[in-house]
């Protein structure tokens, strides 16, 4: 990885910025760009924060870093370990600062559709649906998604399903960073290589983007960190994330 942006780097490291010192930080299942983000945190920040994976894990220390972010390796080294509900109990009494969690598709309020595409009744596609990120969305105090593939019918208008309301704080794609601000998802910042005009093209709901600049590229830190983490590349071809 170069001091510029690829793909992979960029949604790893906008994700890893989301996290903040002394906060308690949850990455679920089939999340392992969050799960990465979440060491890559560990490793290039000073304010050191709690790190908790749907592995059970509690700041642990992984002997390796498995390409499943529920795999037990990440339970290793645990100040203790987590079941389900405890994740869950953890968000209902308002402990959860920062959850990653995934969805198919996501709308300008920062709403998840993780059950069909196309109609319930007929759809084209049936998707897992909420799980726990039905009770975990609604009620961390913050959540934060990522989409490798930029565009409308991932970055849409209308949901075809809406499977969790207004949860999400954070977005984090290829090309560009959101955050939430009066209750949309407004644009921080786009992808050097991108352009405002081409996140514009590019998304289904429309937003505000006052304020937003290129994204600061990575610091040498966050370099060296995610370098450790993935030092041949096997995250980085798995992902295989695309600009355009």
């Amino acid at each position: 990885m170069s001091e510029h942006w690829s793909g992979f780097s960029y949604i790893v490291t906008n994700l890893a910025r989301f996290i903040r010192p002394e906060e308690i930080t949850f990455s679920g299942v089939n999340s392992t760009l969050p799960m990465l983000a979440c060491l890559l945190a560990k490793r290039a920040y000073d304010g050191d924060f709690i790190y908790i994976n749907v592995a059970g894990g509690v700041n642990p220390s992984p002997s390796s870093i498995p390409i499943s972010s529920s795999d037990p390796l990440l339970a290793e080294g645990s100040q203790s370990i987590f079941a389900n509900e405890d994740f869950y109990d953890l968000c209902a009494r308002g402990r959860m600062d920062l959850c990653f969690l995934g969805a198919a598709q996501i709308d300008g309020a920062g709403c998840a559709n993780n059950s069909c595409i196309g109609e319930w009744s007929d759809p084209k596609v049936r998707l897992p649906g909420g799980g726990g990120g039905a009770v975990m969305l609604p009620t961390a105090r913050r959540a934060c998604t990522w989409r490798t593939e930029h565009s409308r019918r991932t970055l849409v208008e209308k949901l075809d399903f809406v499977t969790s309301w207004g949860g999400f704080h954070g977005v984090v794609t290829s090309i560009a960073v959101f955050e939430k601000r009066e209750g949309r998802l407004a644009l921080r910042s786009w992808h050097p290589e991108s352009s405002l005009e081409e996140v514009r093209e590019r998304t289904g709901f429309k937003f505000d983007a006052s304020g937003a600049e290129p994204t600061a590229l990575p610091t040498v830190r966050e370099q060296e960190a995610l370098r450790a983490l993935d030092p041949k590349g096997d995250f980085e071809r798995d992902a295989a994330v695309r600009l355009r």
